[in-house]
């Protein structure tokens, strides 16, 4: 019978070294778009037969003696596995528990290097690069959670393991490429939700606090100042966390700028861009140079790897090395809105995304992960 492993172990086998060779059945425009990274393509249906292409897999995985099997849910690389291991004893085979949607769910967690007496730990979703953080005052022990993702309970178990009680959970903007689990973890642990000021105006229906222009939200004995960042969305707002680190969102990446023209229409033209250009410079690059910047995203390639840093590193630059490194900080603003106008695919289903996020549409949680399945695309 064919043994199933979780996602989250197949990660840890990929740190480790381990030798394996892993086989995505999925279509060739699934494959192409986004996999795991590593993986090699072998296309096969949950009701197709082996019979005819063993050659083709043995030519496929080479001299590799364990084989781990993938797909979307785990149906046809289950299927597949199956038939290997009745056809042949030359692979010790197995398959991933769920599947790509499996890998979706995969995390790391890393605590930053910061000031004596705080903590931020990045969350990181590996298969699609979000960043979201527990900031957290040591000595008193509070904690807020800023742009955690669905999966709440991995913010939870950060919070625990570093000592901190969540006080308040942040979402910088309406998030276009994920679900949040901002309001769902507020209500869960009954704490304020928190979004920028200018939410509302975006039809957001949930109930949040608003965060005004340089408010200060205390954590314990630390302070969180909301910066207004438009650009990317309209209420987008940075975090800055007592002079240690911006949390820059969608505003600022480490290797690129967060894209514009999502919330934007036709009729306003260059608007989202304009405004991030002055947000840009105006605001962030305004900020000391040794400022740590910590992003909401990091680019995951269609490869299946960190286009900046790698999973488990922590994402992070700083204000000089944004400036000196990334070349549309270079521009001049008619050039920089030229340049925004073409930004690249879409992320998928975003606007069903949008409209769960301003909680004007409701979608059983465990259809969640089939809208973000596939790689995010919030960079220019």
């Amino acid at each position: 019978m064919v043994t199933t492993l979780s996602a989250d172990r197949l990660a840890d086998l990929q740190d480790e070294g381990t030798e394996f060779a892993i086989v995505d059945t999925r279509p060739e425009e699934s494959y192409e778009s986004w996999h795991i990274s590593g993986a090699l393509h072998f296309p096969f249906g949950p009701e197709e037969d082996l019979d005819g292409r063993l050659e083709e897999f043995r030519d496929l995985v080479g001299d590799a003696e364990r084989v781990i099997t993938v797909c979307a849910k785990g149906i046809s690389s289950g299927n597949l596995a199956t038939q290997l291991e009745s056809a042949t004893d030359e692979y010790d085979v197995q398959t991933v528990d769920g599947g790509m949607k499996g890998w979706s769910g995969v995390y790391d967690h890393v605590e930053l290097d910061v000031d004596d007496g705080l903590t931020i730990v990045q969350v990181q979703r590996r298969a699609k690069g979000c960043l979201g953080y527990v900031v957290g005052c040591d000595a008193t022990g509070e904690a807020v959670v800023v742009d955690p993702t669905g999966d709440v309970d991995e913010f939870e178990i950060t919070a625990e393991e570093a000592g901190l009680t969540i006080a308040g959970v942040i979402d910088t903007h309406v998030h276009a490429d994920h679900v949040s689990g901002g309001r769902e973890l507020a209500d869960r642990l009954e704490v304020p939700y928190y979004l920028g000021e200018r939410a509302g105006d975006r039809g957001v229906d949930l109930e949040f606090e608003p965060l005004e222009r340089n408010a200060v939200l205390d954590v314990g004995e630390r302070e969180l100042k909301a910066l207004a960042a438009p650009g990317h969305t309209t209420e987008m707002i940075n975090l800055l966390v007592d002079d240690e680190a911006l949390l820059t969102a969608d505003t600022l990446h480490t290797q690129s700028v967060g894209r514009t023209e999502l919330e934007f229409s036709e009729d306003e033209g260059d608007r989202g861009a304009e405004l991030l250009y002055r947000t840009l410079h105006g605001t962030i690059l305004a900020e000391p140079e040794g400022l740590t910047v910590l992003p909401g995203h990091v680019t995951v390639t269609a490869d299946g790897e960190f286009e900046h840093g790698a999973p488990g590193e922590a994402i992070a630059t700083t204000v000089r090395n944004a400036r000196t490194g990334i070349d549309l900080l270079e521009l001049e603003e008619a050039d920089f809105v030229d340049r925004m106008a073409d930004s690249g695919e879409k992320p998928a289903n975003y606007e069903e995304i949008i409209d769960l996020n301003r909680g004007v549409t409701e979608r059983p949680p465990e259809d969640r992960t089939e809208l973000e399945l596939g790689p995010n695309n919030c960079s220019a």
